[in-house]
């Protein structure tokens, strides 16, 4: 295969068992590199193995649910994939204090579903970074955290 398969490969994997329906933690010491950064707009960045662990046990608690999917296949370049995809899940766990806009109180029952692409650099078969830039606006919305504008655009 070439190198831009075997990173697809590597990401699909990450994309599967670290944003998939089941979470399976181990992933992150097996596929991703020791000072992994993890960035989304909705969060602040996240840096290094039990970062990324923590940030997603958190995650889960609190949104049960959780999981994302691809919505086309990735393409790859060199180092990079880019991947895109839709996600979201019901917020029916503990208070979730992660979002840089605000905090959620425990089990509001709130629904977000929202999409995003990410790219993500991959070394020696290691995921170095994931970046993605996220429709924040729409899931923050739908959790109550930002009201949408009366009259919607142009009005």
């Amino acid at each position: 295969m070439s190198k831009e398969e075997d990173n697809k490969a590597v990401v699909g994997r990450w994309f599967t068992e670290f944003w998939g329906k089941d979470v399976d933690l181990a992933v992150v010491d097996e596929i991703a590199a020791p000072d992994m950064l993890l960035q989304y707009s909705l969060h602040a960045p996240r840096r290094g193995r039990d970062d990324i662990k923590a940030f997603m046990t958190d995650f889960r608690a609190a949104f049960p649910d959780l999981h994302f999917w691809g919505t086309a296949d990735l393409i790859a370049e060199g180092d990079y994939v880019v991947g895109q995809w839709r996600g979201g899940g019901t917020h029916s766990g503990p208070a979730f204090g992660d979002f840089l806009i605000g905090d959620l109180p425990a089990a509001t029952g709130r629904k977000m579903h929202f999409t995003g692409t990410t790219v993500l650099k991959v070394l020696d078969g290691k995921i170095v970074e994931e970046i993605g830039l996220d429709d924040g606006v729409a899931a923050l919305t739908q959790l109550g955290l930002i009201e949408a504008a009366a009259g919607g655009a142009g009005a």
